[in-house]
C-alpha cells in the first residue's frame, strides 16, 4: 500500500454540528474495473450531470476524515490511499483505507452509489441505537445487504482485515460475516449501484430532477 496522498492541507474535517451521535471517518471505493460499463471510471462517470464520486461524497457529512480508496483524483482536504497491488477488489481497498480511519465507526461507500446522500443519514442516525452492532447497512430492492454502502464498528473491521491480508481478491461477504449486522430500514428506498448501462439509464432517470 502506498502512503496516503493528502490533497490540501486538512485532511481531517470539522465536525458538523448538525450531525449527532458517535464520530465517524468516511471510505470511499473507487478502484473498480466498470467491466460491464465498457472500462469506464466510475469515479468520474456522470449520473444526472454529476460525477459518481461527487455525488457520494455528498454523502459523507459530518465525517472527520475522508478517505478515497483507488486511483481517482480528490479534492482537497480528502485523503487518498491506493491498494496494493491496484486492482485489488473492494476488500483491498478497504484494507488501505482503514489505515487512515482514526474515529470509532467508518462509513463505507463504493463510488457507484447515486443516492448515497440520501441512503446515509438513516445509517448514521442508528450508530448509536444498537450498542453491540458492528455493522449498519440497508437491503437493495433485490433484498441484497448493501454491504459496500454501511457503517462499520472500526475496531471490529479492523479485527476481521486483519486475517485477510493485502484483502486482494477477497470477497466482501467474508469480511461481514465476521461481523454482527444490524439492518436498517429507512433509507432504503436510495440504495442501488451502477453496474450496467441500464442501470445508469435507470438511475438517470431517477435523478433527472435531482437538485
Amino acid at each position: 500500500m502506498t502512503a496516503a496522498d493528502r490533497s490540501g492541507a486538512a485532511p481531517q474535517q470539522p465536525r458538523d454540528t448538525r450531525t449527532s451521535g458517535p464520530e465517524f471517518d468516511a471510505v470511499i471505493l473507487t478502484g473498480g474495473r466498470g467491466t460491464r460499463l465498457g472500462g469506464r471510471d466510475k469515479a468520474a462517470l456522470p449520473v444526472a450531470g454529476r460525477p459518481l464520486l461527487e455525488r457520494v461524497l455528498a454523502g459523507c457529512t459530518g465525517a472527520r476524515r475522508v478517505v478515497v480508496a483507488g486511483p481517482a483524483p480528490v479534492p482537497d482536504g480528502v485523503l487518498r490511499v491506493q491498494e496494493d497491488p491496484p486492482g485489488g477488489g473492494p476488500v483491498a481497498g478497504m484494507v488501505a483505507a482503514m489505515t487512515q480511519v482514526v474515529s470509532p465507526w467508518a462509513l463505507v461507500l463504493a463510488v457507484d452509489q447515486p443516492d448515497a446522500a440520501r441512503a446515509t443519514p438513516a445509517l448514521l442516525a442508528a450508530l448509536a441505537a444498537d450498542p453491540e452492532a458492528d455493522l449498519l447497512c440497508q437491503r437493495d430492492s433485490t433484498g441484497h445487504p448493501q454491504w459496500l454502502l454501511g457503517a462499520y464498528r472500526s475496531a471490529a473491521l479492523h479485527a476481521v482485515l486483519a486475517g485477510v491480508g493485502s484483502g486482494h481478491g477477497v470477497p466482501v461477504a467474508r469480511v461481514a460475516d465476521g461481523l454482527r449486522m444490524v439492518e436498517v430500514t429507512d433509507g432504503a428506498a436510495h440504495v442501488g449501484d451502477v453496474d450496467t448501462w441500464a442501470d445508469h439509464a435507470e438511475w438517470e432517470q431517477r435523478l433527472a430532477d435531482d437538485p
